[in-house]
């Protein structure tokens, strides 16, 4: 998909692909690649119809995970009027 050899492509990933300033293993990870592996470009990449993200949108208690996905939730929160406008739920999500 990328063109990438073994090497090329440092990965992180967490429900939601969430980066946040509380997260120790995520700034960890950038930390290292950045400073010990030499990346120059970091790209936080999310995908359709996520799991993470739907959870987040639902007003329900979803345990563990209320206050992982709590900054997804504040978003969401801030632009609900116009993200529930978008009537495809594809594209919304």
């Amino acid at each position: 998909m990328m063109g990438a050899i073994p090497g090329d492509v440092f990965v992180h990933r967490n429900i939601a692909n969430v980066v946040s300033n509380t997260d120790l293993s995520a700034q960890a990870v950038i930390e290292f690649a950045v400073k010990h592996l030499g990346v120059r470009h970091v790209v936080v990449c999310g995908h359709y119809e996520c799991g993470g993200v739907k959870a987040a949108m639902t007003p329900k208690d979803i345990g563990i995970l209320n206050p992982w996905l709590r900054n997804v939730r504040d978003v969401y929160r801030l632009h609900k009027d116009e993200l529930n406008s978008i009537k495809d739920e594809k594209q919304r999500n």
